[in-house]
């Protein structure tokens, strides 16, 4: 009787959560079918399946788009910039959860204001200060202003992970000797791993996603990442809608996969580091 209550009770949860499902796998699916189409048959059939399987556009979109060399400039930025913000991020929110700093509390609630503020206020300032000291079509520009951006999120979330340690742990340390840097090696970092892949793979999400910066501070085609790929399916006057399906596949099939393989220790480590800050 009980589990019948109960199982009644979570139908609408069900159903949200399929219409949930829909909203997020239905333009994945039409973009899936629009590239296997021409541009012509999506304009006439946008929704529908391809009268014909157009599976060479993949191919004319892996080329003309240069994917070669754009995934592996995202993969270079992406890699470069989790390890430096997660640095930064880590020692940051230790010293915030751990080290009783005065006013820590404040400190995390500006981080986490930072984070609302839209980049682009700042990226006129930005642009000649980076062209005054060369860091113009470098990849290290770009990652330094994507360290700048994405640390005080990690540092927020961190420092909420940090904070929900047993203190036991970190006692028993320091009454052996340990140092702030051991404890931090051999207490903080292990038992706060869950965060830190958290962290990363949010990181390591916009990084990829990432296009305002990358088109404006990389005008070298060879520096560009994979988000500025898009950009050569676009002519004068038109754009070739079936090589733009397929380049956009193409650039999230990676991030799907990534986000599959690490879905559950992801959700963990959010949810847990929301939840106890």
């Amino acid at each position: 009787m009980f589990k019948n209550q109960r199982a009644q009770s979570n139908i609408p949860n069900y159903i949200i959560l399929s219409l949930l499902a829909l909203f997020a796998l239905v333009p994945i699916a039409i973009l899936f079918l629009n590239s296997l189409k021409t541009t012509v048959e999506i304009g006439r059939n946008p929704i529908g399946l391809p009268e014909e399987i157009r599976w060479e556009n993949y191919s004319e979109a892996w080329k003309e788009g240069g994917y070669a060399i754009t995934i592996r400039n995202s993969v270079l930025m992406m890699s470069l910039t989790i390890v430096g913000s997660l640095t930064i991020a880590g020692f940051a929110a230790y010293a915030l959860a751990r080290l009783k700093l005065r006013g820590a509390s404040l400190i995390a609630f500006y981080f986490l204001v930072g984070t609302s503020v839209p980049p682009q206020l700042f990226m006129v300032p930005l642009f000649v200060m980076w062209r005054q000291i060369g860091l113009i079509n470098t990849h290290l520009g770009l990652i330094i202003i994507y360290c700048g951006l994405y640390s005080p999120f990690a540092t927020y979330l961190l420092r909420s992970y940090m904070v929900s340690l047993p203190e036991e742990f970190i006692e028993a340390a320091r009454i052996d000797g340990a140092n702030n840097l051991q404890v931090f090696r051999r207490i903080i970092l292990p038992l706060s791993w869950p965060g830190f892949l958290t962290a990363g793979l949010v990181i390591g999400l916009n990084v990829w996603n990432e296009f305002l910066f990358a088109v404006t501070f990389l005008p070298d085609p060879s520096l560009k990442p994979v988000a500025t790929s898009l950009f050569e399916f676009q002519g004068r006057f038109s754009r070739d809608w079936g090589l733009t399906s397929a380049g956009s596949v193409i650039m999230v099939i990676p991030i799907i996969v990534l986000f599959l393989l690490l879905q559950r220790r992801f959700i963990e480590g959010l949810t847990q580091g929301g939840l106890k800050g």
